[in-house]
């Protein structure tokens, strides 16, 4: 790692960590009722929905009712997501009459975007109309991040209940999470994106007349018919020249100001955040990078202060940044060294007298090695999925590190909500596992952990893994799966392992090299996605249903601390562990054998 490196990782961290504070105080305050700045300005709008709606706010849920209120929002969400991508063709704001989304393709991205995965298996600007993006991406890309925030503060109520039967109301906690949350800083975020050049506008798509022709090579005719093929046999191929290009446009600094926020990711474009209009400049890159880390880390600090020991939230939070920090030099470093299969081709790699190359194949110029790497890690750790370069371009140890921060279980920050609530269930296996050192009954902030809370967790933590190694063997052992692999060899099973990797974990980014828009992976991807969303939420709620409604126990002398330096080496080992163990053997199958071929 070069100096200029480290610089630029510090920057972004110290930044989070400042911001991390005051914002997590602020949403503190949100979902505890106490007074703060906006409520007088948003104040008349909540209370306005309600009456619409006919929610009571003051009516608290038990559990299951909050499991079912959650479950019905979504299932609405898919239904209208669904219908207006099949409906597309027939609705306003469509400039360049995009048809309907095919079924099984639309029922991915529903589902897709439904469970804040927003894994896409097409182009936006070649697929999606304005009315598409703007009412059903984005509107999705709000309510999905805010059912993960709500999921995560009935969590930590029932953490800090004692002999409760409710964990609050889900209509209230959704209201306040897009409202009071999410909505403030996706104008901020939009406002901020517009400065640089991110495209917000309702003009149809524009021509532009290049400064000078483009030419290139294209196949000629049907290459069975006469005269098409070259004394060897081979297609012949006609000069094309370019002397316009149809630039694609839209509402794009909203979507994405949101989609960083609330770690759903979705491109508005198919080159996502490498595209131009959706991140022009390094300081764009900057401010999505940090947008994407935000709201999980103050989260952090949210729980600290609502369960009533801050220093819980900021072990929590170094954890996560241990975790983080160790991965991106290993990143760094695989991508800043030479291709040992450039050399015989007699390619320099050398960008400098006296340096070593860098892979830069599949990253913009713009951004160079460094921000693209450290995306990588942030994207795929927070479970964002955006990317500003092509993961499958990466060398096999580049495309390792975001591929372990994945298979971790998206704990590293993870999605909003969701991460914490998965780390929070790392961190009672890590006092349970203690607790049979020393002989003792585990206890988390006064809360016996008993074997209910533990069979909880246990599902919890087995259940990503039988989806994405399921749907990862069900893909490479039949014919259909293995159709859509365009790379032999443990690349080509990479890319399988990756895109399950993905959506089983509710992260979205792609590997690239996989033809996963067919029915196949459409569904298989889609299935995994909602058992990876829902059947992690339902437990998640029954454990809070469980911890609320036990006593609080007074710490003893026998009581493990868990805001010790001790207890954080502890929780990474059990993360790390955890991944480790699940997952070194696939791994060993792709990445590292792949890695060890091309030095061998």
């Amino acid at each position: 790692m070069t100096m200029n490196a480290i610089l630029q990782v510090l920057v972004l961290f110290i930044v989070l960590l400042a911001l991390a504070k005051p914002l997590g105080w602020y949403m503190a305050r949100v979902y505890e009722g106490k007074p703060f700045v906006l409520d007088r300005l948003f104040g008349p709008v909540e209370r306005a929905m309600y009456r619409l709606s006919g929610v009571r706010p003051a009516d608290e849920m038990n559990w299951k009712s909050y499991a079912v209120a959650m479950l019905l929002f979504n299932v609405a969400g898919f239904l209208f997501l669904y219908g207006l991508q099949r409906l597309q063709g027939l609705l306003p704001l469509n400039p360049v009459n995009l048809g309907a989304v095919a079924p099984d393709l639309a029922f991915n991205t529903a589902v897709s975007f439904v469970t804040n995965t927003n894994w896409q298996a097409y182009g936006g600007e070649t697929t999606l109309s304005y009315m598409t993006q703007m009412l059903g991406m984005t509107v999705q890309n709000f309510v999905s991040a805010a059912t993960g925030m709500s999921v995560l503060v009935a969590l930590i109520r029932g953490l800090s209940r004692s002999t409760s039967t409710t964990l609050g109301n889900f209509w209230s906690d959704m209201v306040r999470s897009t409202l009071y949350i999410l909505l403030p800083l996706a104008l901020l975020v939009s406002v901020l994106l517009v400065s640089q050049g991110v495209v917000q506008t309702l003009r149809p798509y524009q021509m532009a007349m290049p400064l000078q022709a483009i030419g290139y090579g294209k196949a000629m005719a049907d290459p069975n018919s006469q005269g098409v093929l070259d004394e060897q046999g081979n297609q012949k191929t006609g000069p094309v020249v370019v002397s316009e290009q149809v630039l694609a446009m839209g509402p794009a600094a909203s979507q994405i100001a949101i989609k960083q926020l609330g770690t759903n990711g979705g491109g508005f474009f198919n080159a996502n955040s490498a595209h131009p209009y959706e991140n022009p400049t390094p300081l764009s890159n900057f401010l999505e990078a940090l947008a994407i880390l935000l709201i999980p880390a103050a989260l952090c600090y949210t729980f600290g202060l609502m369960v009533g020991d801050t220093r819980q939230g900021w072990a929590i939070c170094a954890a996560m940044m241990i975790l983080l920090l160790s991965l991106i030099p290993l990143g760094l470093w695989a991508e800043q060294r030479d291709n040992p299969l450039l050399a015989p081709a007699g390619v320099d790699q050398q960008v400098e007298a006296g340096l070593s190359g860098e892979n830069m194949e599949g990253k913009e110029l713009r951004f160079g090695i460094t921000q693209s790497v450290l995306w990588s890690a942030v994207t795929t750790a927070a479970s964002n999925g955006s990317v500003n370069s092509t993961h499958d371009s990466y060398s096999p140890l580049g495309g390792l590190v975001p591929l372990f921060l994945m298979q971790c279980g998206e704990v590293v920050f993870g999605g909003v909500g969701s991460g914490l609530y998965g780390m929070i269930v790392f961190v009672i296996i890590a006092v349970f596992v203690s607790g049979l050192m020393v002989g003792r009954t585990p206890e988390y902030l006064g809360k016996k952990i008993e074997p209910y809370e533990m069979k909880m967790a246990a599902l919890l933590i087995l259940i990503m893994p039988i989806i994405v190694l399921g749907f990862t063997a069900l893909a490479i052992s039949t014919d259909t799966g293995r159709s859509s692999i365009l790379n032999p060899g443990p690349q080509g099973f990479s890319e399988v392992l990756y895109a399950y990797t993905s959506q089983g974990n509710n992260n979205g980014s792609a590997f690239a090299g996989l033809a996963a828009n067919t029915p196949f992976y459409n569904l298989t991807g889609g299935l995994a996605m909602l058992i990876s969303r829902f059947w992690l939420a339902i437990p998640i709620l029954a454990l809070a249903g469980s911890l609320a409604r036990k006593k609080l126990v007074p710490p003893g002398p026998g009581t493990l601390p868990t805001d010790t330096p001790l207890f954080v080496v502890l929780l990474i080992g059990v993360v790390v562990m955890v991944g480790a163990l699940t997952f070194l053997p696939s791994l060993a199958l792709g990445p590292i054998v792949e890695e060890l071929m091309m030095r061998g």
